[in-house]
């Protein structure tokens, strides 16, 4: 069974929105590398009050763990972005409660 994973951190979304905006390719590529991992599913979020929030669903846990690992890349961009303290990271499991749409 999938896991859901957030990645919640406080920083400037619109600052994000316009570095993924000025380099799609790079952003599609580091979402390629993830695939192998695991990746099934990948999306930001962002509040007008500074929360950005990745919310991905990934084969594994281990697999998101391993990608991040390899990629360095993903804190420095958020540097880049105004996130100046970890992130929090969290793994959800799907509940069966009889009522999902």
């Amino acid at each position: 069974m999938s896991v859901f994973m957030t990645f919640r951190a406080v920083g400037d979304p619109a600052e994000l929105e316009r570095r993924a905006g000025a380099n799609p390719d790079g952003m599609r590529m580091l979402t390629e590398s993830a695939r192998p991992h695991g990746l099934i599913s990948h999306r930001f979020f962002g509040t007008d009050d500074g929360d950005i929030m990745v919310f991905d669903e990934w084969e594994s846990a281990a697999g998101f763990q391993a990608f991040f690992a390899e990629h360095p890349e993903i804190q420095a961009m958020m540097g880049e972005v105004g996130v100046t303290a970890a992130a929090e990271i969290k793994f959800w499991r799907a509940l069966d409660t009889h009522d999902e749409v």
